[in-house]
Formats: structure tokens, C-alpha cells, sequence
């Protein structure tokens, strides 16, 4: 099946949608191709998976004015987008859009053994032959690898360093995403927060809760978090939590996570916990950082 109603139909539109950077995402199956259309969608592509072919044209046109850039992801399962692509791709870039093919490639026995691993089905394997699919997909995506204007080997690389190469390769200057960091107070008698990704225990500090007329108040109460903050081994603590976080977070957002959250605990969630996620949030919006707090406990 070929695309020359589909081609002409989106040249029509060239001349009505605001100029697209569309990036074609396609490769080995088992290479990471899931993975990279994730990485665009943090960069603010809008992304679609296996899109039939037909259906190319009027997605171009609805994205007129909506969004700025498109992610495709195309595998052998779309066989009629494969018999066309060329088609299709030369009239995205005769429209006047920014069109681009990524193509990820795998080591055959990598392949192979990813599949073994995870115990998922090849797309072209049905009889159980890996190997020989394997070698099937190559050549029915010679055609586009060609076209490729980036190829990358993910062989060996794992998910967190395939996401930081394509970050790399893919974002605009200045644009890579911000880690989006969330510091979290809670209280020991209630559980650790299932999602805490750095745990402090702050049971040590100086209670407000014995002080009666703090009691009644939270962290967030001016008399609490003085009463708090001013304490030696308060200010020696955040003297070293803080040290901790100017070292590693760089770290964290380097291995390409997306999300970190910083978990501060007392025995109730009230009072130190609380004064003490304010306080790091606050020297980390100083630092430049995007961050959210939450105090889960605080109302009980």
C-alpha cells in the first residue's frame, strides 16, 4: 500500500498549519524505542505511537497552532506506514516542516537476549524463531534507517543513559528538563512515604511538642520553626543535609530522573519535620531548583 492520497492530501495543508518539528521514531523492536518516545514528551513533543497511516495527514493538520512539535513512533507492526514512508516523509519536508528520522539499533544477541528476558513476543516471531524475525525486521527497515539522520546504538546502554543520550541529542539548547524535586514531611508513626527517595530522621532534634505552648501550633508557625531552627544540632544537621543535596542531586538529574523526593520525618509529622521541609525547600529554590513541599501529616 502506498500514500499518495495521503501525501497530497497533507501537502494540501502546507500552506495552513504553522511549520512542525516532527521527529520519526522507529528501529530495532526491543531497542528502546518506547523509552525515546517518553524522552520527547518531557521535551514537549506531542507523541503518537503507530498512528495508520491515513490518519498522518489530518493529525498534521489538527496540530496546527496546538503544538510546536511531533513525536511518531513507527515499528514493523505498521506495515503500510512502512511501504510509504518515504512518501510520507518527503511531503512532511516539502510542506516546510522540520522532519527528522532517530533510528535505534541493537546488537542482534543483545536483542535476542532482551526478549528472553522479558519473555514479550517478537512482532514478526510467530513460530517462536527470534532470530529469524530479528533478521526480518532489519530488512524491512533498511529503507528508513537509511533516511536516518541519527542512529544510535543501545547495545549497551541502560535505560537511564539511553534517556540521557537522547536528551542530548534531542532537546534544544538550554531546554533539557529539570528534575522536579518534592521534599515531603510526614511522621514515623505513620509509615514511611511509599515514594521517598531520600529519608532523613529528624526524631533527634529538640520537640516542640513537650513545649505547651507550641503544641497546639505546626512547622509552619513562626514560634515553631524558630524554636526549631535555632538548635545546634538543627543547624548542624541542615549544614549537612544540605551538602549531601549541593553533591548528589546534580547526580540524580545527570541519570536522567525525572522525579526525586526528599522525605523528612519526625515522630508526628507536626513540628520538625515540617519546619525542617520548609527550611530545604527554601535553600533550594535559592539554588535554582523547581520544588514542591508536602506535609502529609500535619493535619492529624
Amino acid at each position: 500500500m502506498r500514500l499518495r492520497g495521503s501525501v497530497s492530501a497533507l501537502l494540501s495543508f502546507a500552506d495552513v498549519n504553522s511549520k512542525l518539528h516532527i521527529v520519526v521514531v522507529t528501529g530495532m523492536s526491543g531497542a528502546g524505542r518506547t523509552s525515546a518516545l517518553h524522552v520527547l514528551e518531557d521535551l514537549g513533543f506531542f507523541c503518537v505511537d503507530n498512528l495508520p497511516p491515513k490518519l498522518a495527514p489530518k493529525l498534521v493538520e489538527l496540530m496546527g497552532g496546538e503544538f510546536e512539535r511531533l513525536g511518531l513512533g513507527i515499528d514493523v507492526r505498521t506495515g503500510a506506514f512502512l511501504a510509504g514512508a518515504g512518501d510520507l516523509l518527503d511531503a512532511l519536508a516539502a510542506g516546510g516542516h522540520e522532519t527528522e528520522v532517530l533510528f535505534l539499533d541493537c546488537a542482534d544477541e543483545v536483542l535476542v537476549r532482551r526478549y528472553s528476558e522479558s519473555r514479550r513476543p517478537h512482532p514478526l516471531a510467530a513460530g517462536g524463531d527470534v532470530v529469524e524475525a530479528i533478521g526480518r525486521e532489519r530488512e524491512r527497515l533498511a529503507t528508513l534507517r537509511m533516511r536516518a539522520r541519527r542512529v544510535i546504538d543501545t547495545s549497551r546502554l541502560s535505560v537511564h543513559e539511553l534517556r540521557r543520550t537522547l536528551v542530548e541529542t534531542l532537546a534544544r539548547s538550554g531546554e533539557k528538563p529539570q528534575m522536579q524535586v518534592r521534599v515531603v514531611s510526614f511522621g514515623f508513626k505513620y509509615g514511611l512515604p511509599v515514594d521517598a527517595d531520600l529519608v532523613f530522621d529528624l526524631r533527634f532534634l529538640p520537640n516542640p511538642h513537650f513545649v505547651p505552648d507550641l503544641k497546639p501550633l505546626t512547622g509552619r508557625d513562626p514560634p515553631v520553626a524558630e524554636y526549631v531552627l535555632r538548635a545546634p544540632e538543627t543547624q548542624a544537621l541542615l549544614t549537612d543535609v544540605r551538602g549531601m543535596l549541593d553533591r548528589w542531586l546534580p547526580q540524580y538529574a545527570a541519570e536522567g530522573k525525572a522525579y526525586l523526593t526528599i522525605a523528612v520525618g519526625c515522630t508526628g509529622g507536626r513540628h520538625r519535620s515540617v519546619a525542617i521541609a520548609e527550611e530545604l525547600a527554601r535553600t533550594l529554590r535559592a539554588a535554582g531548583s523547581p520544588v514542591a513541599v508536602a506535609h502529609r501529616d500535619v493535619a492529624r
